[in-house]
């Protein structure tokens, strides 16, 4: 069974920064990646940012691309990342990390993903 773990959410003002962590247990050795999505209310869960396992290849959603850093940590090798500059107010939202046996890291649809975290919430005010 594997369990993930986000940290890292907060108030932020909007133009500032935050980083988010994903800490993964359990066997995730035949996963090919993990990915960042994201859902406010009222709307529906869109992926965010992906990396492969290995955190060569990353993928964002256009709405996030040249914000957003997606990686892999050097030293925890179960953790991931993701680097949120210049925020703005409709980056409002609960931040989900998945993954999965069959899930590419460029996945984009929540039914390719097996394994999600409980989610922590990034608020950013004007």
């Amino acid at each position: 069974q594997v369990q993930l773990v986000e940290s890292g959410g907060g108030l932020v003002q909007a133009g500032g920064s935050l980083k988010l962590s994903c800490a993964a247990s359990g066997d995730t050795s035949n996963h090919p990646g993990m990915s960042w999505f994201r859902q406010a209310p009222g709307k529906e869960r869109e992926f965010v940012a992906g990396v492969s396992w290995g955190g060569s290849y990353q993928k964002y959603a256009d709405s996030v691309k040249g914000r957003f850093t997606v990686s892999r940590d050097n030293a925890a090798r179960d953790t991931v990342h993701l680097q949120m500059n210049s925020l703005e107010t409709e980056d409002t939202a609960l931040y989900l990390c998945a993954t999965g046996p069959k899930a590419m890291y460029y996945y984009s649809s929540p039914r390719d993903y097996d394994y999600w975290g409980q989610g922590t919430q990034v608020t950013v005010s004007s």
